[in-house]
Protein backbone atom coordinates (compact mmCIF):
# COMPACT_ATOMS: atom_id res chain seq x y z
CA UNK A 1 0.00 0.00 0.00
CA UNK A 2 1.54 3.34 -1.01
CA UNK A 3 2.50 6.23 1.27
CA UNK A 4 -0.05 8.63 -0.23
CA UNK A 5 -2.85 6.27 0.71
CA UNK A 6 -1.48 5.96 4.24
CA UNK A 7 -1.27 9.73 4.51
CA UNK A 8 -4.80 10.21 3.20
CA UNK A 9 -6.03 7.61 5.68
CA UNK A 10 -4.31 9.44 8.50
CA UNK A 11 -5.96 12.72 7.50
CA UNK A 12 -9.33 11.00 7.34
CA UNK A 13 -8.70 9.55 10.77
CA UNK A 14 -8.09 13.04 12.11
CA UNK A 15 -11.27 14.29 10.45
CA UNK A 16 -13.30 11.54 12.02
CA UNK A 17 -11.81 12.47 15.35
CA UNK A 18 -12.81 16.14 15.26
CA UNK A 19 -16.10 15.78 17.07
CA UNK A 20 -14.50 13.35 19.50
CA UNK A 21 -11.92 15.92 20.52
CA UNK A 22 -14.58 18.60 20.92
CA UNK A 23 -16.75 16.33 23.04
CA UNK A 24 -13.80 15.34 25.20
CA UNK A 25 -12.95 18.99 25.80
CA UNK A 26 -16.47 19.55 27.03
CA UNK A 27 -16.28 16.41 29.15
CA UNK A 28 -13.38 17.83 31.15
CA UNK A 29 -15.65 20.53 32.51
CA UNK A 30 -18.48 18.26 33.60
CA UNK A 31 -18.29 14.88 35.33
CA UNK A 32 -21.42 12.90 34.47
CA UNK A 33 -20.55 9.93 36.71
CA UNK A 34 -23.21 9.00 39.30
CA UNK A 35 -22.90 10.93 42.54
CA UNK A 36 -23.85 9.88 46.08
CA UNK A 37 -25.53 6.58 46.97
CA UNK A 38 -29.06 5.82 45.68
CA UNK A 39 -31.75 5.63 48.35
CA UNK A 40 -32.65 2.05 47.39
CA UNK A 41 -29.00 1.03 47.78
CA UNK A 42 -28.79 2.59 51.24
CA UNK A 43 -31.66 0.35 52.35
CA UNK A 44 -29.68 -2.81 51.53
CA UNK A 45 -28.12 -4.60 54.48
CA UNK A 46 -24.55 -5.75 53.78
CA UNK A 47 -23.88 -9.49 53.99
CA UNK A 48 -20.15 -8.75 53.96
CA UNK A 49 -18.64 -6.34 56.47
CA UNK A 50 -16.57 -3.62 54.76
CA UNK A 51 -13.92 -3.91 57.47
CA UNK A 52 -13.36 -7.55 56.45
CA UNK A 53 -12.19 -6.44 53.00
CA UNK A 54 -8.68 -5.33 52.12
CA UNK A 55 -9.95 -2.41 50.04
CA UNK A 56 -13.68 -1.68 50.43
CA UNK A 57 -13.49 1.69 48.64
CA UNK A 58 -13.19 1.11 44.90
CA UNK A 59 -13.29 3.19 41.73
CA UNK A 60 -14.91 1.21 38.94
CA UNK A 61 -15.17 2.40 35.35
CA UNK A 62 -17.90 1.99 32.75
CA UNK A 63 -18.52 3.30 29.23
CA UNK A 64 -21.84 4.94 28.20
CA UNK A 65 -23.24 2.08 26.13
CA UNK A 66 -25.95 -0.47 26.94
CA UNK A 67 -23.54 -2.91 28.52
CA UNK A 68 -23.05 -0.52 31.42
CA UNK A 69 -26.37 -2.01 32.60
CA UNK A 70 -24.90 -4.40 35.23
CA UNK A 71 -22.81 -1.55 36.67
CA UNK A 72 -25.85 0.72 36.80
CA UNK A 73 -27.94 -2.02 38.44
CA UNK A 74 -25.24 -2.92 40.98
CA UNK A 75 -25.13 0.79 41.85
CA UNK A 76 -28.88 1.47 41.91
CA UNK A 77 -29.99 -1.77 43.60
CA UNK A 78 -27.28 -1.86 46.24
CA UNK A 79 -25.41 -4.99 45.13
CA UNK A 80 -22.07 -3.25 45.68
CA UNK A 81 -23.19 -2.29 49.18
CA UNK A 82 -24.54 -5.81 49.82
CA UNK A 83 -21.04 -7.23 49.42
CA UNK A 84 -19.32 -4.62 51.57
CA UNK A 85 -18.13 -2.32 48.80
CA UNK A 86 -18.25 1.46 48.60
CA UNK A 87 -17.95 1.97 44.84
CA UNK A 88 -17.39 5.19 42.98
CA UNK A 89 -18.45 4.75 39.36
CA UNK A 90 -16.34 6.56 36.77
CA UNK A 91 -17.86 7.36 33.36
CA UNK A 92 -15.16 6.69 30.77
CA UNK A 93 -15.20 8.44 27.40
CA UNK A 94 -13.78 5.51 25.41
CA UNK A 95 -12.80 1.85 25.63
CA UNK A 96 -9.13 2.83 25.50
CA UNK A 97 -9.66 5.01 28.58
CA UNK A 98 -11.52 2.19 30.30
CA UNK A 99 -8.66 -0.24 29.68
CA UNK A 100 -5.83 2.19 30.38
CA UNK A 101 -7.50 3.43 33.56
CA UNK A 102 -7.03 -0.07 35.00
CA UNK A 103 -3.49 -0.49 33.66
CA UNK A 104 -2.27 2.82 35.12
CA UNK A 105 -4.11 2.46 38.42
CA UNK A 106 -6.69 5.23 38.07
CA UNK A 107 -9.42 2.57 38.13
CA UNK A 108 -9.54 -0.55 40.30
CA UNK A 109 -11.69 -2.38 37.77
CA UNK A 110 -13.47 -1.63 34.52
CA UNK A 111 -15.09 -3.41 31.58
CA UNK A 112 -12.89 -3.93 28.52
CA UNK A 113 -13.61 -5.18 25.03
CA UNK A 114 -13.00 -8.91 24.53
CA UNK A 115 -9.47 -9.36 23.28
CA UNK A 116 -8.07 -6.49 25.35
CA UNK A 117 -7.02 -8.70 28.26
CA UNK A 118 -5.08 -11.35 26.31
CA UNK A 119 -3.71 -8.79 23.86
CA UNK A 120 -2.37 -6.72 26.75
CA UNK A 121 -0.49 -9.80 27.89
CA UNK A 122 0.68 -10.57 24.33
CA UNK A 123 1.78 -7.00 23.71
CA UNK A 124 -0.27 -7.00 20.51
CA UNK A 125 -0.07 -4.00 18.23
CA UNK A 126 -2.48 -1.34 19.48
CA UNK A 127 -2.59 -2.80 22.99
CA UNK A 128 -0.60 -1.70 26.04
CA UNK A 129 1.54 -4.47 27.52
CA UNK A 130 0.22 -5.28 31.01
CA UNK A 131 -0.85 -8.29 33.14
CA UNK A 132 -4.61 -7.76 32.93
CA UNK A 133 -7.00 -10.40 34.27
CA UNK A 134 -10.71 -11.14 34.05
CA UNK A 135 -12.86 -13.72 35.79
CA UNK A 136 -16.22 -12.96 34.20
CA UNK A 137 -17.93 -11.50 31.17
CA UNK A 138 -20.36 -8.61 31.61
CA UNK A 139 -22.53 -9.77 28.72
CA UNK A 140 -22.57 -11.53 25.38
CA UNK A 141 -23.86 -10.04 22.11
CA UNK A 142 -25.37 -6.53 22.32
CA UNK A 143 -23.43 -4.96 19.43
CA UNK A 144 -23.90 -4.45 15.72
CA UNK A 145 -22.33 -3.28 12.47
CA UNK A 146 -23.98 -0.12 11.13
CA UNK A 147 -23.53 0.91 7.49
CA UNK A 148 -24.38 4.25 5.91
CA UNK A 149 -27.03 5.08 3.33
CA UNK A 150 -24.55 5.03 0.46
CA UNK A 151 -23.81 1.36 1.15
CA UNK A 152 -27.54 0.67 1.12
CA UNK A 153 -27.86 2.47 -2.21
CA UNK A 154 -24.98 0.31 -3.42
CA UNK A 155 -27.31 -2.69 -3.10
CA UNK A 156 -26.25 -4.16 0.26
CA UNK A 157 -28.99 -5.32 2.66
CA UNK A 158 -29.04 -6.69 6.23
CA UNK A 159 -27.28 -10.05 6.48
CA UNK A 160 -30.38 -12.04 7.47
CA UNK A 161 -31.98 -11.20 4.12
CA UNK A 162 -29.28 -13.25 2.37
CA UNK A 163 -30.52 -16.30 4.32
CA UNK A 164 -27.00 -17.50 5.02
CA UNK A 165 -25.84 -17.32 1.39
CA UNK A 166 -22.35 -15.91 1.83
CA UNK A 167 -21.57 -16.16 -1.90
CA UNK A 168 -24.60 -14.07 -2.84
CA UNK A 169 -23.63 -11.41 -0.32
CA UNK A 170 -20.00 -11.57 -1.49
CA UNK A 171 -20.98 -10.79 -5.07
CA UNK A 172 -22.89 -7.65 -4.06
CA UNK A 173 -20.13 -6.67 -1.67
CA UNK A 174 -17.43 -7.04 -4.35
CA UNK A 175 -19.47 -4.97 -6.78
CA UNK A 176 -19.93 -2.23 -4.20
CA UNK A 177 -16.22 -1.95 -3.38
CA UNK A 178 -15.30 -1.96 -7.06
CA UNK A 179 -17.27 1.28 -7.45
CA UNK A 180 -15.97 3.06 -4.33
CA UNK A 181 -12.94 5.35 -4.28
CA UNK A 182 -10.20 4.53 -1.78
CA UNK A 183 -10.78 7.82 0.06
CA UNK A 184 -14.34 6.82 0.92
CA UNK A 185 -13.43 3.45 2.39
CA UNK A 186 -13.18 4.30 6.07
CA UNK A 187 -14.73 2.05 8.72
CA UNK A 188 -14.62 2.54 12.48
CA UNK A 189 -14.36 0.35 15.57
CA UNK A 190 -14.12 1.25 19.24
CA UNK A 191 -10.64 -0.17 19.89
CA UNK A 192 -7.85 -1.81 17.92
CA UNK A 193 -6.82 -5.37 18.75
CA UNK A 194 -10.33 -6.17 19.97
CA UNK A 195 -13.23 -8.39 19.01
CA UNK A 196 -15.05 -5.61 17.14
CA UNK A 197 -12.09 -5.07 14.85
CA UNK A 198 -11.80 -8.83 14.40
CA UNK A 199 -15.50 -9.09 13.51
CA UNK A 200 -15.20 -6.37 10.85
CA UNK A 201 -12.17 -8.08 9.31
CA UNK A 202 -13.67 -11.56 9.69
CA UNK A 203 -16.86 -10.57 7.88
CA UNK A 204 -15.09 -8.89 4.95
CA UNK A 205 -12.65 -11.78 4.58
CA UNK A 206 -15.50 -14.30 4.71
CA UNK A 207 -17.06 -12.42 1.78
CA UNK A 208 -13.84 -12.97 -0.18
CA UNK A 209 -12.25 -9.52 0.14
CA UNK A 210 -9.02 -8.62 1.89
CA UNK A 211 -9.96 -6.06 4.57
CA UNK A 212 -6.41 -4.70 4.67
CA UNK A 213 -6.66 -3.68 1.02
CA UNK A 214 -10.30 -2.63 0.89
CA UNK A 215 -10.65 -0.04 3.66
CA UNK A 216 -8.94 1.69 6.56
CA UNK A 217 -9.97 1.31 10.16
CA UNK A 218 -10.17 4.27 12.52
CA UNK A 219 -10.78 4.19 16.27
CA UNK A 220 -13.72 6.23 17.56
CA UNK A 221 -15.38 6.32 21.01
CA UNK A 222 -18.97 4.98 20.94
CA UNK A 223 -20.88 8.25 21.56
CA UNK A 224 -19.20 9.84 18.52
CA UNK A 225 -20.02 7.13 15.97
CA UNK A 226 -23.34 8.57 14.75
CA UNK A 227 -22.13 12.17 14.41
CA UNK A 228 -19.05 11.07 12.49
CA UNK A 229 -21.13 8.98 10.09
CA UNK A 230 -23.49 11.93 9.63
CA UNK A 231 -20.64 14.16 8.42
CA UNK A 232 -19.36 11.46 6.08
CA UNK A 233 -16.20 10.58 7.99
CA UNK A 234 -16.94 6.85 7.84
CA UNK A 235 -18.96 4.37 5.83
CA UNK A 236 -19.53 1.83 8.57
CA UNK A 237 -18.87 1.26 12.25
CA UNK A 238 -19.16 -1.51 14.80
CA UNK A 239 -20.23 -0.56 18.30
CA UNK A 240 -22.48 -1.58 21.19
CA UNK A 241 -26.03 -0.36 21.59
CA UNK A 242 -27.64 2.17 21.69
CA UNK A 243 -25.36 3.71 19.06
CA UNK A 244 -26.61 1.50 16.25
CA UNK A 245 -30.26 2.17 17.02
CA UNK A 246 -29.47 5.88 17.20
CA UNK A 247 -28.39 5.81 13.54
CA UNK A 248 -31.77 4.29 12.62
CA UNK A 249 -34.42 5.68 14.95
CA UNK A 250 -32.81 8.85 16.24
CA UNK A 251 -31.14 10.00 13.04
CA UNK A 252 -33.25 8.77 10.14
CA UNK A 253 -31.27 8.69 6.96
CA UNK A 254 -27.91 8.06 8.66
CA UNK A 255 -27.55 4.28 8.54
CA UNK A 256 -28.91 0.75 8.88
CA UNK A 257 -27.75 -2.35 10.73
CA UNK A 258 -26.06 -4.87 8.47
CA UNK A 259 -25.60 -7.51 11.18
CA UNK A 260 -25.44 -7.94 14.90
CA UNK A 261 -22.23 -9.43 16.25
CA UNK A 262 -24.16 -12.56 17.17
CA UNK A 263 -24.68 -13.17 13.44
CA UNK A 264 -20.92 -13.24 12.92
CA UNK A 265 -20.21 -15.43 15.96
CA UNK A 266 -23.23 -16.62 17.89
CA UNK A 267 -22.52 -16.75 21.61
CA UNK A 268 -19.44 -14.55 21.49
CA UNK A 269 -18.21 -12.77 24.64
CA UNK A 270 -18.41 -8.99 24.45
CA UNK A 271 -17.14 -7.16 27.55
CA UNK A 272 -15.15 -8.67 30.39
CA UNK A 273 -14.53 -7.23 33.86
CA UNK A 274 -10.83 -6.36 33.91
CA UNK A 275 -8.47 -5.84 36.83
CA UNK A 276 -4.71 -6.00 37.17
CA UNK A 277 -3.28 -9.31 38.35
CA UNK A 278 -1.80 -7.50 41.35
CA UNK A 279 -5.27 -6.35 42.41
CA UNK A 280 -6.41 -9.95 42.82
CA UNK A 281 -3.22 -10.91 44.67
CA UNK A 282 -3.37 -7.97 47.07
CA UNK A 283 -7.16 -7.85 47.54
CA UNK A 284 -8.52 -11.40 47.23
CA UNK A 285 -11.59 -10.86 49.42
CA UNK A 286 -12.38 -7.53 47.83
CA UNK A 287 -12.17 -9.10 44.41
CA UNK A 288 -14.57 -11.85 45.43
CA UNK A 289 -17.05 -9.24 46.63
CA UNK A 290 -16.75 -7.29 43.38
CA UNK A 291 -17.39 -10.35 41.22
CA UNK A 292 -20.34 -11.39 43.39
CA UNK A 293 -21.92 -7.94 43.12
CA UNK A 294 -21.50 -7.93 39.36
CA UNK A 295 -22.76 -11.50 39.01
CA UNK A 296 -25.92 -10.66 40.92
CA UNK A 297 -26.38 -7.54 38.80
CA UNK A 298 -26.01 -9.60 35.61
CA UNK A 299 -28.61 -12.06 36.88
CA UNK A 300 -30.98 -9.16 37.57
CA UNK A 301 -30.47 -7.73 34.06
CA UNK A 302 -31.04 -11.18 32.54
CA UNK A 303 -34.60 -11.60 33.83
CA UNK A 304 -37.18 -10.68 31.17
CA UNK A 305 -39.41 -9.01 33.76
CA UNK A 306 -36.62 -6.60 34.70
CA UNK A 307 -35.48 -5.54 31.26
CA UNK A 308 -37.86 -2.62 30.72
CA UNK A 309 -36.67 -1.17 34.04
CA UNK A 310 -33.03 -1.77 33.12
CA UNK A 311 -33.50 0.07 29.81
CA UNK A 312 -35.02 2.99 31.71
CA UNK A 313 -32.23 3.13 34.30
CA UNK A 314 -29.39 3.16 31.78
CA UNK A 315 -31.05 5.98 29.85
CA UNK A 316 -30.14 8.27 32.76
CA UNK A 317 -27.72 11.12 32.11
CA UNK A 318 -25.01 9.44 34.18
CA UNK A 319 -25.12 6.28 32.07
CA UNK A 320 -25.87 6.33 28.31
CA UNK A 321 -27.75 9.63 28.33
CA UNK A 322 -29.89 8.19 25.52
CA UNK A 323 -33.69 8.12 25.57
CA UNK A 324 -35.31 4.79 26.57
CA UNK A 325 -36.54 4.33 22.99
CA UNK A 326 -32.87 3.97 22.02
CA UNK A 327 -31.66 1.82 24.94
CA UNK A 328 -34.75 -0.41 24.98
CA UNK A 329 -34.38 -2.41 21.70
CA UNK A 330 -31.03 -3.94 22.61
CA UNK A 331 -32.07 -4.69 26.20
CA UNK A 332 -35.59 -6.11 25.75
CA UNK A 333 -34.68 -7.80 22.47
CA UNK A 334 -36.90 -6.00 19.95
CA UNK A 335 -34.30 -4.85 17.47
CA UNK A 336 -34.96 -2.85 14.30
CA UNK A 337 -32.35 -3.26 11.55
CA UNK A 338 -33.71 -0.25 9.69
CA UNK A 339 -33.32 0.40 5.99
CA UNK A 340 -34.44 2.98 3.45
CA UNK A 341 -37.34 1.23 1.74
CA UNK A 342 -40.01 1.51 4.43
CA UNK A 343 -39.97 -2.21 5.27
CA UNK A 344 -40.32 -3.45 8.86
CA UNK A 345 -37.14 -5.23 9.98
CA UNK A 346 -37.66 -5.75 13.71
CA UNK A 347 -36.48 -9.08 15.12
CA UNK A 348 -37.54 -10.04 18.64
CA UNK A 349 -35.20 -12.26 20.67
CA UNK A 350 -33.53 -12.12 24.08
CA UNK A 351 -30.34 -13.20 22.29
CA UNK A 352 -29.90 -9.55 21.27
CA UNK A 353 -28.09 -9.01 24.58
CA UNK A 354 -27.34 -11.87 26.99
CA UNK A 355 -26.47 -11.03 30.60
CA UNK A 356 -26.64 -14.44 32.33
CA UNK A 357 -29.12 -17.09 31.14
CA UNK A 358 -28.12 -18.67 27.83
CA UNK A 359 -30.75 -19.85 25.32
CA UNK A 360 -30.23 -23.46 24.22
CA UNK A 361 -29.51 -22.25 20.70
CA UNK A 362 -26.47 -20.35 21.98
CA UNK A 363 -25.01 -23.06 24.21
CA UNK A 364 -25.94 -26.65 24.93
CA UNK A 365 -23.23 -27.14 27.54
CA UNK A 366 -24.78 -28.09 30.92
CA UNK A 367 -24.66 -25.28 33.52
CA UNK A 368 -23.23 -22.80 31.02
CA UNK A 369 -24.15 -19.15 31.48
CA UNK A 370 -23.16 -15.86 29.91
CA UNK A 371 -20.82 -14.67 32.65
CA UNK A 372 -18.66 -17.83 32.49
CA UNK A 373 -15.43 -17.20 30.59
CA UNK A 374 -14.33 -20.04 28.34
CA UNK A 375 -10.56 -20.01 27.96
CA UNK A 376 -11.04 -21.51 24.50
CA UNK A 377 -12.70 -18.24 23.47
CA UNK A 378 -9.54 -16.45 24.53
CA UNK A 379 -7.60 -18.76 22.20
CA UNK A 380 -9.93 -17.81 19.33
CA UNK A 381 -9.17 -14.14 19.96
CA UNK A 382 -5.46 -14.91 19.83
CA UNK A 383 -5.89 -16.64 16.46
CA UNK A 384 -7.37 -13.42 15.10
CA UNK A 385 -4.58 -11.28 16.56
CA UNK A 386 -2.12 -13.53 14.74
CA UNK A 387 -4.25 -13.63 11.59
CA UNK A 388 -4.13 -9.87 11.21
CA UNK A 389 -0.49 -9.46 12.11
CA UNK A 390 -0.96 -7.83 15.52
CA UNK A 391 1.25 -10.50 17.03
CA UNK A 392 4.05 -12.18 15.06
CA UNK A 393 2.69 -15.69 15.48
CA UNK A 394 0.22 -17.66 17.52
CA UNK A 395 1.84 -17.82 21.00
CA UNK A 396 3.50 -21.09 21.88
CA UNK A 397 2.34 -20.54 25.47
CA UNK A 398 -1.20 -19.55 24.45
CA UNK A 399 -2.83 -21.92 26.93
CA UNK A 400 -0.77 -20.47 29.79
CA UNK A 401 -1.71 -16.95 28.72
CA UNK A 402 -5.38 -17.86 28.60
CA UNK A 403 -5.15 -19.51 32.02
CA UNK A 404 -3.59 -16.41 33.61
CA UNK A 405 -5.77 -13.91 31.76
CA UNK A 406 -9.22 -15.54 31.98
CA UNK A 407 -9.49 -16.81 35.55
CA UNK A 408 -12.04 -19.60 35.32
CA UNK A 409 -10.56 -21.10 38.50
CA UNK A 410 -11.53 -18.04 40.53
CA UNK A 411 -14.89 -17.74 38.84
CA UNK A 412 -15.83 -21.30 39.77
CA UNK A 413 -14.88 -20.71 43.42
CA UNK A 414 -16.84 -17.46 43.63
CA UNK A 415 -19.86 -18.77 41.75
CA UNK A 416 -19.95 -21.90 43.93
CA UNK A 417 -20.10 -19.69 47.03
CA UNK A 418 -23.19 -18.08 45.46
CA UNK A 419 -24.80 -21.43 44.67
CA UNK A 420 -24.13 -21.15 40.92
CA UNK A 421 -23.10 -24.36 39.16
CA UNK A 422 -20.52 -23.93 36.37
CA UNK A 423 -19.08 -25.98 33.52
CA UNK A 424 -16.08 -27.97 34.70
CA UNK A 425 -14.09 -27.67 31.49
CA UNK A 426 -12.21 -24.59 30.27
CA UNK A 427 -12.41 -25.40 26.56
CA UNK A 428 -15.27 -26.12 24.19
CA UNK A 429 -15.54 -26.55 20.44
CA UNK A 430 -17.35 -23.72 18.68
CA UNK A 431 -19.62 -25.42 16.12
CA UNK A 432 -19.72 -24.46 12.44
CA UNK A 433 -23.21 -23.01 12.74
CA UNK A 434 -21.96 -20.47 15.29
CA UNK A 435 -19.94 -18.56 12.66
CA UNK A 436 -21.06 -16.61 9.60
CA UNK A 437 -18.68 -18.61 7.37
CA UNK A 438 -19.61 -21.91 9.04
CA UNK A 439 -16.01 -22.65 9.98
CA UNK A 440 -15.84 -24.48 13.35
CA UNK A 441 -13.17 -23.69 15.92
CA UNK A 442 -11.42 -26.55 17.69
CA UNK A 443 -9.32 -25.10 20.54
CA UNK A 444 -7.12 -28.20 20.64
CA UNK A 445 -5.55 -27.18 17.32
CA UNK A 446 -5.70 -23.37 16.99
CA UNK A 447 -2.72 -23.17 14.62
CA UNK A 448 -4.39 -25.44 12.11
CA UNK A 449 -7.51 -23.28 12.38
CA UNK A 450 -5.46 -20.14 11.81
CA UNK A 451 -3.72 -21.61 8.78
CA UNK A 452 -7.05 -22.55 7.23
CA UNK A 453 -7.77 -18.90 6.40
CA UNK A 454 -6.64 -17.89 2.92
CA UNK A 455 -7.02 -14.18 3.65
CA UNK A 456 -4.71 -12.92 6.37
CA UNK A 457 -2.09 -10.26 6.99
CA UNK A 458 1.60 -10.57 6.28
CA UNK A 459 2.57 -7.57 8.40
CA UNK A 460 1.14 -5.49 11.25
CA UNK A 461 -1.34 -2.79 10.25
CA UNK A 462 -1.40 0.81 11.36
CA UNK A 463 -4.27 2.29 13.37
CA UNK A 464 -5.21 5.89 13.96
CA UNK A 465 -6.35 6.66 17.49
CA UNK A 466 -8.89 9.40 18.05
CA UNK A 467 -7.53 11.54 20.86
CA UNK A 468 -9.68 11.80 23.96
Amino acid sequence: MNNSWNRRSFIQGLGASASVIAASACGIKSDRSPQGIPEAALAVEPVVKPESLEKPNLTVGYVPVNDCAPFAIAWEKGFFRKYGLNVTLSRESSWANSRDGVIFGRLDASPVVSGAVTNARNGAEGARHAPLCAAMTIHRHGNALTMNRKIWEGGIRPWHEYKGDLEAFGRVFHDYFDRMSMEERVWAVVLSSSIYEYFVRYLVAAAGLNPIEEFRIIITPPPQMVSNMRIGAMQAYMVAEPWNTRAISGNEGIGFTFAQGREIWRGHPDRVLAVMESFIEENPQTYRSLVKAMLEACQYCSKPENREEVAEIISGRSFTGAKPKFTRPGIVGSYNYGGFDGKERTIKTLETTIFFDLPTGVSQVPNDHSTFLWQSESLWLMTQAARWGQIREFPKNAEAIARKAWRTDLYREIATEMGITCPQEDYKIEPAEAFIDRKPFDPTDPVRYLNSFEIRANAPQRFYQART
